[in-house]
């Protein structure tokens, strides 16, 4: 079993190490998005990231955080296409952003807290 849960478990994502979130990540999504999302303009510092070579940021993990666990309400609802096509894509809820776009340039822990509860509006609530 993967240490990430198939149910959706966002406090799952706050007790791993970054490696495991950032793995299940360039896995689901892809390394570039992953970078997109996380702020970081270098993809490779993705790959680095999930080997353990190197620690992320303390603002780019609680993005990649947020990510993991917005991720997983929409891989439990839908598929991997569908959940990159949610992260790039218009999102009414968000007055027409992009959630990876508002989430790269969310500069405190705060800003990152929006992607959750729409991620689960559009997985149909899954709890």
């Amino acid at each position: 079993m993967s240490l990430i849960d198939v149910e959706p478990d966002t406090q799952n994502m706050a007790r791993l190490p970054i490696a495991p979130v950032v793995t299940y990540l360039q896995d689901t999504l892809d390394q570039t998005l992953t970078a997109y999302l996380s702020g970081v303009d270098d993809a490779t510092q993705v790959g680095h990231w999930a080997q353990g070579e190197a620690e992320p940021h303390a603002m780019i993990s609680v993005r990649l955080r947020a990510a993991a666990s917005a991720v997983q309400y929409l891989m439990a609802a839908y598929d991997a296409d569908t959940a990159k096509a949610w992260l790039i894509g218009t999102n009414t809820r968000l007055d027409g952003d992009a959630p990876a776009r508002r989430l790269r340039q969310a500069a405190t822990h705060d800003q990152c807290q929006f992607l959750v509860p729409v991620a689960r509006a559009f997985a149909g609530g899954l709890a």
